[in-house]
């Protein structure tokens, strides 16, 4: 057996932390202010309350063992690519989920979450490209932040 090269051990704790720390912190700032998100209009597309429960797990999950697959079997080119759209992708959905939640920014909430959006786009091609099922396994992610992404701007139109 082999001992894995440093930066491949590197490169899956960096992504995994990052999404350790993309849950924990839209954990609390999601968490901050309750009564004033239930006070919003909601848009007409909204899921029930019960899928978010199911959701996000799934996509931290998804999330969390597709990096750590890339960053174990591709190429090195396309790691590093992986770990800079994953980083920015998080920095990005972590600042809609304080945005939103704390000083209830709509626009640069909206923004935010749109460009997580746009950045995920990569990671998940990247997971395509190491295997299919890596990809598939990430779509649900990509699907549910391109539709937060659509809700965070139908709040801005509703309630801005």
């Amino acid at each position: 057996m082999t001992t894995p090269d440093a930066w491949r051990v590197a490169a899956l704790v960096l992504a995994v932390a990052a999404v350790i720390a993309y849950a924990v912190l839209s954990g609390v700032w999601v968490g901050t202010d309750t009564g004033w998100y239930r006070s919003l209009e909601q848009p007409a597309w909204q899921p029930p309350s019960w899928v978010f429960g199911l959701i996000w797990p799934y996509n931290f999950i998804a999330l969390a063992v597709v990096s750590g697959v890339v960053a174990w079997q591709a190429p090195p080119l396309r790691v590093a690519v992986l770990l800079v759209f994953l980083l920015a992708s998080v920095a990005a959905a972590l600042a809609w989920a304080y945005m939103f939640y704390v000083p209830h920014d709509f626009v640069s909430s909206a923004v935010a979450l749109s460009a997580a959006a746009v950045l995920t786009v990569p990671i998940v091609i990247i997971a395509f490209l190491t295997g299919w099922v890596w990809g598939v396994v990430l779509l649900p992610y990509q699907v549910w932040v391109a539709l937060a992404a659509s809700l965070s701007w139908g709040y801005l139109r509703l309630n801005a």
